[in-house]
Parts: structure tokens; sequence; C-alpha cells
């Protein structure tokens, strides 16, 4: 079905509702603030905390290879969950203090050996993991150096 599209400037539907305005800054816009600060709090420690229960439970699953759980695959599982989620808060939390150059680096070191401890439990050979936590931790640091590089200044002042 064809409709005519609406002309730049034209009359308002009816009922229509005015846009609402971001708070600008400088001229630019930026996107309003949906949640407010004790959410941002609560979600800085919750997020790592799912993700590490996330990642410890996929490392004790591909630890045990389909065989019974054992009281040192629960450990494990729990101590990865541990030191996952107690690294990931302390880069959330360090990262952002320093150089694009080194927040990159470290997000980077953080992934290739998470995903390095994941994958070497899985019954491939340690060259094959090797290589692949080079492959990830690679495509990790190009991904984060340009998003770095493109939205912060040399000092690591983020440029909105």
């Amino acid at each position: 079905m064809a409709q005519a599209a609406p002309a730049p400037g034209g009359m308002p539907r009816p009922g229509a509702r005015p846009e609402i305005g971001a708070r600008t800054s400088e001229g630019r816009t930026r996107p309003p603030d949906v949640f407010d600060a004790r959410t941002h709090r609560i979600a800085h420690i919750a997020v790592p905390v799912v993700l590490g229960l996330v990642y410890g439970y996929w490392v004790a699953a591909d630890a045990r290879q389909g065989g019974g759980i054992t009281g040192g695959n629960l450990l494990l599982g729990w101590v990865s969950a541990l030191v996952f989620a107690v690294v990931c808060t302390a880069l959330l939390t360090l990262a952002p203090r320093m150089p694009r150059e080194l927040h990159a680096l470290l997000w980077t070191a953080f992934t290739g050996v998470a995903f390095g401890f994941l994958y070497v439990q899985t019954p491939h050979s340690v060259w094959r993991t090797l290589l692949m936590s080079l492959l990830i931790a690679g495509c990790t640091f190009a991904t984060f150096f340009y998003r770095y590089y493109t939205r912060e200044d040399a000092f690591g002042r983020r440029v909105h």
C-alpha cells in the first residue's frame, strides 16, 4: 500500500506528542539518561557477577566433558567465576582511567586469557588453544582500539 511521505516541516499528525529533546552540550545532542546513578552503581557490580557465574558454569561444564559432577569440578567452576568477576570489576573500574592504547590492551589481555582458559578445558591441543586465543585477542584489540581511538582524545577523555 503506497502512502505519501511527510513533507519536511509539515503539519504533525493529529494527537501526536511533541518530540522530547535530549540535553545539549556545546551544540551537540546526546541521548537522554535512562537509568539513574543508583542503577548504574548496582549494574557495575551485578553485571560482572552474573557474567562470572555464567563463565564459571561454562568452565566447569567444559572440564567435566560429559562426565559426572565432582567436588573438584564444582571448585573449579566457583573459583573461575570468582576470579572472572573480580578481574572484570577491576577492569571496569580501572581501565577507563588508562590511556586508550593501554585501555584496549587490558581488555584484550582479559578476553584472550579468559577465552584461552575456557578453551583449554576442551580436549583440543595446547597449540590450537594458543592460536585461537591469539586470534580472539587480536580481534578484540582491533575492535576496542578502534572504539577508544574514535571516542577518546589522546588524554583518555571521552569525546562526545
